[in-house]
């Protein structure tokens, strides 16, 4: 591969550069998530605020409507939240054994994670797709809306799952070269 120095005097690759350009902008893609979670809680409180006043108060009358509308928005900001979590690492997962200190024990903790990841996101994309069209058939019982609204988010996460999943794995593979190379 052809190698670039840079102004700090590192010299990486062109492949190299390319991850870490992709890497941004995954980074920056996520913190528009985060920005849109921030709208999407802020949206679903008025719903729910609308639902405790008229339940407890009286001094509007109930609509149904709000339920479905919290629920819809409840469902995105769980899925947006889980897409941002696995960018973060902070995302479930269970540690049988104790954190490796080897490189390759390293890659293998967390490549078994960030694979099970990926497996996941995969059949969530894949099953997810007739899941959405399934949603498209289908209306809400008060608000008339398509369901393909909700159903539509199980594949978008699937595909997102996959995509900073098979990035992280990359990453830690490219982790596990850098400390080969140096000792």
């Amino acid at each position: 591969p052809v190698n670039t120095e840079l102004r700090c005097g590192v010299t990486v690759s062109h492949s190299e550069i390319g991850q870490i350009m992709f890497g941004r902008y995954l980074d920056t893609f996520c913190l528009g998530l985060r920005i849109l979670l921030g709208v999407l809680m802020g949206a679903l409180a008025i719903p729910v605020a609308m639902q405790v006043i008229s339940r407890y108060t009286g001094l509007i009358p109930t609509f149904l409507w709000t339920e479905e509308l919290a629920t819809f928005l409840f469902i995105w900001i769980v899925m947006i939240g889980s897409v941002v979590a696995v960018w973060d690492g902070t995302h479930f997962d269970v540690r049988i054994t104790r954190d490796a200190i080897r490189p390759f024990t390293r890659l293998l903790q967390d490549g078994v994670v960030h694979l099970g990841i990926m497996v996941f996101g995969a059949l969530f994309l894949f099953y997810g797709i007739e899941y959405a069209e399934f949603g498209g058939n289908q209306r809400s019982v008060m608000m008339r809306a398509n369901l393909m609204i909700t159903h539509i988010s199980v594949p978008v996460a699937g595909g997102l799952w996959l995509l900073m999943s098979g990035y992280r794995f990359c990453e830690a593979v490219a982790a596990f070269r850098n400390h080969e190379g140096t000792h």
